[in-house]
């Protein structure tokens, strides 16, 4: 799964264009208000730092996966959100000051729990070998595709406003047509191998997905959340970065076959995800 030009050029670029539109319609008011509701934050944390991890080692187990496989499933588990989810979230039209915050602490907080779950799935699983994060270069990329464009974007709404509000729509369209083309490129890269994929790893990867995704929403509407704030923790709870994933199993683990289930979440993620921002969307509009 080596880097293309797409993924290591057009992606980035995308989602920071992506990023930059969100800045477009935030103000700092957007993230002052979050710190009124702190069990929007704290709730989103759980669901990402625990119950994914959590629900992950229990689908292996229900379905006997072992070696690395299993190991894949646990990387996945252990990611942050990374811009995806944020994407998600704007193009969806969630909560984008909390699903920013949300990824940005979580991002800081697997610096420490990646190496732990990994490490743990990779004794339990009978697999050796270590995982070390690379810490700067992690806090870099997502400060670069996430917050820097988007302290930009609440730059230029701030000194211009008019313009701002002018840019939405094609700024929401463009970003449209990025999205598509991520997920058409996401699922022609792994054509050659994708039947042998979804059979090694597809029903895991997918009842995780969705079960993330509709626990985190319910446990929201339990804890009597917003909508919107319901939207963004069932995003955050099932959008994970799964470009993160490959490269701590390709690159940190040299083990291309831990990088199976999370190539598999990935497409399944994105699919799930144009329902959620087609939903989304028609709610937005009543």
């Amino acid at each position: 799964m080596q880097d293309s030009v797409l993924t290591a050029v057009f992606l980035p670029l995308a989602l920071a264009f992506i990023m930059l539109g969100m800045g477009l319609s935030l103000t700092i008011k957007d993230f002052k208000n979050i710190l009124l509701f702190p069990k929007a934050i704290f709730l989103g944390l759980t669901n990402q730092l625990i119950l994914l991890p959590v629900f992950g080692f229990l689908l292996i187990q229900l379905f006997g996966l072992t070696g690395a496989i299993a190991v894949g499933v646990m990387i996945l588990a252990a990611c942050p959100g990374g811009a995806t989810s944020n994407l998600i979230t704007h193009l969806s039209r969630g909560d984008i000051a909390l699903s920013i915050s949300l990824t940005a602490v979580s991002s800081f907080l697997t610096v420490i729990t990646i190496p732990l779950i990994v490490n743990f799935a990779i004794n339990y699983f009978g697999e050796e070998g270590s995982v070390a994060l690379p810490v700067g270069e992690t806090i870099i990329q997502i400060m670069g595709v996430t917050l820097i464009p988007v302290s930009i974007g609440m730059f230029l709404k701030k000194k211009f406003p008019v313009l701002a509000i002018k840019a939405d729509r094609p700024v929401r369209l463009a970003s449209a047509i990025f999205f598509t083309i991520i997920i058409f490129a996401a699922i022609l890269k792994e054509r050659e191998s994708i039947v042998e994929y979804f059979i090694l790893s597809g029903p895991v990867m997918l009842i995780l997905n969705l079960l993330t995704l509709i626990v985190g929403f319910l446990l929201a509407s339990v804890f009597l959340l917003p909508k919107r704030q319901r939207l963004t923790i069932s995003i955050e709870s099932g959008i994970q970065n799964g470009t993160l994933g490959i490269m701590i199993a390709a690159t940190l683990l040299k083990n291309s076959e831990m990088t199976i289930p999370i190539a598999i979440y990935s497409l399944i993620m994105f699919m799930t995800s144009a329902v959620i921002i087609f939903f989304g969307n028609k709610r937005a509009r009543y």
